[in-house]
């Protein structure tokens, strides 16, 4: 059984966290702008959110190289920025909201009839943005990173806990977007029908502020 802790994971992500980068580092500058690289910084405070970028899903596999699992084409992600300094530097953000619709979920595996949900438990995750782009969701001292998912299967309901320690994903200022690929989440309980090991791979874009593009630099 392949369940999902999307997350995050990120996610992820989820997870996740967002800022977006690819980078463009400006001395003097901060670290997120937005408008272009090197454009206005976004203020402490300021909430960033972003979607699933158009045309791509949010998958957690069996296996890093599989295609048996969970698929979703709905997910966003909301972080509020907690600090933002010049660049070449790292902002730190807190991410607040990781959410996938259930409804825009599938799976392949034989004996799972649906997804009833996906819960991204343990927010808020701490979100570090450094200037070469590389993303890193962290959870509170003594917690974890960790994605409840309830699936509808031949046997009833079951459901799916999924645990990671850390999730690592890439910012590209190319397309405002932030990436997770191969994140690993470990079953910590569930029926024998829930996979043993989880990779989440996802693609958030644009990032924004308000509606407007944020940049790494």
């Amino acid at each position: 059984m392949r369940t999902r802790s999307l997350l995050a994971l990120a996610g992820t992500a989820t997870a996740l966290t967002l800022a977006v980068a690819a980078p463009a580092s400006a001395d003097g500058g901060a670290v997120l702008t937005t408008g272009s690289a090197g454009g206005t910084a976004v203020a402490a405070g300021d909430t960033v959110t972003a979607p699933l970028a158009s045309g791509t899903s949010a998958t957690l596999y069996s296996s890093a190289t599989g295609t048996s699992g969970v698929s979703c084409t709905s997910s966003q992600f909301t972080a509020t920025v907690t600090g933002n300094p010049a660049a070449p530097g790292t902002a730190t953000e807190s991410v607040t909201g990781h959410t996938f619709d259930p409804s825009s979920c599938t799976s392949n595996v034989t004996g799972v009839l649906g997804v009833s949900s996906i819960t991204v438990d343990n927010l808020p995750y701490t979100a570090t943005v450094a200037s070469d782009g590389t993303l890193t969701v962290s959870p509170a001292s003594g917690s974890t990173i960790q994605t409840t998912v309830k699936l509808r299967t031949l046997l009833g309901s079951i459901t799916c806990v999924y645990q990671a320690a850390s999730l690592t994903g890439k910012a590209d200022n190319a397309d405002n977007s932030i990436s997770f690929t191969n994140q690993q989440f470990t079953k910590t309980s569930g029926s024998s029908l829930c996979f043993a090991n989880g990779y989440f791979t996802a693609k958030y874009a644009p990032v924004t502020d308000g509606g407007t593009p944020v940049y790494v630099n």
